[in-house]
Parts: C-alpha cells; structure tokens; sequence
C-alpha cells in the first residue's frame, strides 16, 4: 500500500513538472512576441549587425550603401518591443554618425553617407515604429498575425456551413463579402434539432459591412450558434435581441430571419427580425411568393416580440432566404430588386437549384459594394 501511495505521488509530481516545463515552452515560444516573453535574444542578434554593416560600409562603400543599415531596422520593427526598437535606433544612427566620419564629405560614386540616406534610415525607422507599436498594442506575433485572420474567417465560414439533409432536400449558402473582402457582416448558423428531423437555419444581417462588421458577426455567430436548439423555436430571438443589446455597442443592430423546418413534412415557421421577406417558389403554380413575418430589427429595443408566418414546402418548392445586399441599389426601390432576383431565378426551376446560390449573386449583385448572402432550400420533386 506505500509503494502504490508512493507510486502516485511520483507520477503527480512528473505530470506536475511536465506542466511546468511545457507551459515555460510555451511562454518562451508562441508568447515570445505577445510582450509575455523577452526579446532580449533578438535585440542582441540585431545589434550585432549593425557594426556589421557600418564596417562592410566603410570597407566597401560601393558595394553595401549606408541605407543598408534600415535592414535590422525594419526586422527590428516586426520582432522587438518599442522600448528595445528604441535602442536599436540609437545603435544605427551611431552608425550612420561613424560612417559619415570615417568616409568624409560626400563625393560623386564614393557612397559616403548623404542626406537622401538619413531620411530613407529615419523613414524605415518610423514605420517600424509604427508596427512595433501596432503589434504591442494588439498582442499579435507579427509571424502569426496572418494566421490569427485566417482562423478568424475559417470560424465563420464552418459556423455558417449547413448540416447535411435527408433525401429528398437540397441546401446551399453563398456568401460574398463587400468589396472582395475575407469578412462580412452576413453569416448563417444551422443545426438539425429534435433528434434531426428539424432544420433550424439564422440569417442574420449585421449593420455594417466588411472587415467594419467582421468582429462583431464572428461574436454573433458564435453566440447564436449556442443559442440555436438549446431554446424553443419562438424564444431565439427574444434572446438574441437582448444579446445584442447588453453589448451595447454604438452600431449594434441586426436583422435577422429565423428558418424552423419539419423536414418530415415541409411544414415551416419563419421568424423575422427587420429582414427582408424569404420567397417560395411554388412548383404547382411557377410563382414566387412572399413570405414575410412581423418583427423590430435586432438590438433595439428590449421586450420585443416576433410572430412567425407558416408555410409548407411540397416536391418541387423552393424556399430563398437573402440579405440587402442582393436587392438594394441605389435609386432603385427593393421590390424592383427582388423583381430582378427571382426572374434569374427562374433560370433554374427546369433544370434544379444545385449550384444557383453562387450564380445567382453573380447575375444580381455581383459589383455591389455590400455584403451578400443567400440561402436556398429545395424540396426536390
């Protein structure tokens, strides 16, 4: 029995020390350029350079210039600290300082120090300044910036994928950013609730657009990703509106459209928030219809209350769900727009629906500066 007590108290230390030293690992490593770790390793290697290259400077002036010196400055600016930047800038204009000395007063092809190469130095030194404290003030490794945004928008692009259908259904979402960016105040949560048989889909519009609306629908979708099934139909969003309001933000308003479809019988309930209407094609008559529910926009007013209009989806009915940015234009009134879009649409009712979500916002909107979503659901024949 002491053995085996001493047997777990040994492997509690080990993990214990294991912990230590990997999370020193990680401090050292991914929080090096967080201003959680020393930079003290780099200061120093760029610090050597710089006499480096003031010695290469005065033994080969034609062939390695004094502008030479904005070389560590500018790796300076994406891997040291203001503070530690500041001092590598001293260390280049002593540099600059010897050079001129040692070289004498400038002569044509000498490559002694000019004033054309001060201000090139100052220049690279003051955008890296710029950086430096740029990267300080956000808590970004400059070699991981890239891929902190990349897995921002990766986030909302699986958050806005939609769950696979049973046979007989057909879905699709495209989605086009304004202005060709990586983000967009659109986005799109969906899930299958009880026990699968019912598809819930959230089309939401943020107000904004762009990266100015990217951050804000990142936190939406993820918000309303959670809130999506754990509550009843009819109270998702009453709950997202106060969400939205205890952020308390200046631009804080959204719309939003609320898809609750019985994927056994095509029965649905749509809920609105300020959105647009959906339109369901009817594949009886070949007529799109309106199908508009009552409701404030997002993030406006506390208490507010969404009625839902109901509907059912037959063999061969299509159900479109889209944001502004299809159907508004300057100049134009949006029942003109939404003229436009179902008369592309009605390209596709011979031949089906795969793939008209991406053609349709090419035909319709595809130079808007605005963001752009659109949502189909087809009950094939």
């Amino acid at each position: 029995m002491a053995d085996r007590a001493e047997a777990e108290n040994a492997t509690a230390r080990a993990r214990k020390a294991f912990h230590r030293a990997r999370t020193g690992l990680r401090r050292s490593g991914v929080d090096y350029f967080r201003g959680d770790g020393s930079d003290w390793i780099a200061l120093a290697g760029l610090l050597v350079t710089v006499p480096v290259i003031a010695a290469l400077t005065i033994a080969m002036p034609v062939w390695c210039a004094p502008t030479a010196l904005v070389i560590p400055i500018v790796a300076g600016g994406l891997l040291l600290r203001p503070a530690s930047l500041l001092g590598l800038y001293a260390a280049a204009a002593a540099a600059l300082i010897v050079e001129s000395v040692v070289l004498g007063p400038y002569t044509a092809g000498s490559g002694t120090v000019t004033p054309g190469s001060v201000l090139v130095v100052a220049a690279c030194g003051f955008f890296g300044l710029l950086i430096a404290q740029f990267r300080s003030r956000v808590g970004v490794p400059w070699r991981r910036g890239g891929t902190m945004l990349f897995d921002l928008r990766e986030r909302i692009r699986v958050q806005s994928k939609l769950p696979k259908l049973p046979t007989g259904w057909h879905r699709e979402m495209a989605l086009r950013p304004a202005g060709g960016q990586s983000f967009s105040g659109d986005f799109t949560v969906a899930a299958r609730t009880q026990g699968g048989r019912t598809l819930e889909v959230v089309l939401t519009d943020v107000s904004g657009k762009g990266m100015d609306a990217g951050s804000r629908a990142l936190l939406l979708s993820g918000a309303f990703g959670g809130l999506l099934g754990s509550l009843p139909p009819h109270a998702f969003l009453p709950a997202a509106n106060g969400y939205l309001l205890r952020q308390d933000w200046d631009e804080g308003f959204a719309t939003s459209i609320h898809l609750v479809l019985d994927l056994e019988t095509g029965d649905y309930e749509l809920f609105s928030a300020g959105h647009l209407p959906a339109l369901q094609l009817s594949a009886g008559s070949g007529r799109w219809q309106e199908k508009a529910a009552e409701g404030p926009l997002l993030g406006i007013y506390d208490g507010a209350e969404f009625d839902a209009v109901k509907g059912t989806l037959r063999p061969g009915d299509v159900l479109m769900m889209f944001t502004d940015g299809l159907v508004e234009a300057p100049g134009r009134d949006i029942s003109d727009g939404i003229d436009r879009l179902t008369g592309e649409a009605d390209r596709y009712v011979a031949g089906g629906f795969h793939g008209a979500a991406w053609h349709l916002i090419e035909a319709v909107a595809k130079d808007v500066n605005d963001d752009r979503a659109l949502l189909l659901i087809c009950r094939e024949p």
